[in-house]
């Protein structure tokens, strides 16, 4: 049986056939426990995959040292999720060592359906496509077909051309704006939104005392349903993320049924988080 490591901070479902799942704890803060890296990994261990960012709380996770254990302690191929990271912070993959890291356009002011795969070359190379289609096929017959080079082979069928250039521009754009001084001013929307959160007495910020980047998740207290905050909200004009955010096992952990997650990008103000704190006084008046 072929072992995957994955992490408590990814989506929940996996599917596999004779694979056995396992997956690094955390602790109140959203805190992977990298303590206890090293009884799970091991020979057998064939994929680790690790978010670099949690969606759920944002919380940043170690994922130079998950590397470099697995790295020391497996042969296992390592895939990590950039999702919630490339927005908001500079990336260098060959630093990292990893063998796939993946992100979606749509977190990056671009289309959604969109999005980057890096993987290495020599793994690319070895590995089979996918799915079939047109200009991934160097020749083709009935007894015997041949694959184009990289990337062509794993890009079957008509590309999203319009999508992919938006994603290019919306690339160019976060390079002229500067990926440090984005995340200086992400870093300080977080900050403040946190500070003015938690200065209401009925409000719970998870990951509170984690390092973070992009988003702030909180409940209520007295109010059961993270939706209906939203609802709320989305009347005065202030757009959140309500619910499980995909990650149901970690709002089992907290013994929850979801969050209100507000995310903060390039173009968010100080002004819109003032609005965001008066729909949540506006909202635990209405609900609490």
């Amino acid at each position: 049986m072929s072992t995957i490591r994955t992490l408590f901070h990814g989506s929940c479902c996996v599917r596999g056939q004779g694979a056995k799942l396992r997956v690094i704890p955390m602790d109140e803060n959203g805190v992977l426990q990298i303590g206890e890296l090293d009884t799970l990994f091991n020979e057998r261990t064939k994929v680790v995959s690790v978010n670099h960012v949690s969606n759920a709380l944002g919380v940043v996770n170690p994922v130079e040292e998950i590397i470099a254990k697995a790295r020391k302690n497996t042969s296992a191929y390592i895939v990590i999720d950039g999702a919630q990271a490339a927005p908001h912070f500079t990336l260098d993959v060959q630093k990292l060592d990893c063998d796939f890291y993946v992100f979606s356009g749509h977190k990056m002011y671009a289309p959604m359906g969109t999005g980057i795969l890096y993987g290495k070359q020599q793994i690319l190379e070895s590995l089979p496509p996918f799915h079939g289609g047109g200009e991934m096929i160097a020749t083709c017959s009935f007894e015997r077909t041949t694959y184009a080079g990289l990337p062509f082979k794993y890009e079957a069928g008509t590309p999203n051309v319009g999508g992919n250039i938006a994603l290019g521009a919306a690339i160019d754009f976060i390079e002229q704006v500067g990926q440090e001084n984005i995340q200086q001013h992400e870093n300080a929307l977080l900050e403040y939104a946190q500070r003015k959160l938690l200065e209401l007495d009925y409000i719970k910020v998870y990951a509170e005392k984690a390092v973070r980047t992009g988003v702030v998740s909180f409940n209520l207290e007295g109010v059961g349903i993270s939706s209906d905050v939203g609802m709320i909200l989305d009347k005065m004009g202030v757009a959140v993320r309500t619910g499980h955010h995909c990650t149901q096992p970690i709002m089992s952990f907290f013994n929850i049924a979801g969050t209100v997650r507000a995310s903060f990008a390039v173009y968010n103000t100080f002004e819109e988080i003032d609005l965001l704190v008066e729909g949540v006084k506006k909202a635990h008046r209405m609900l609490a």
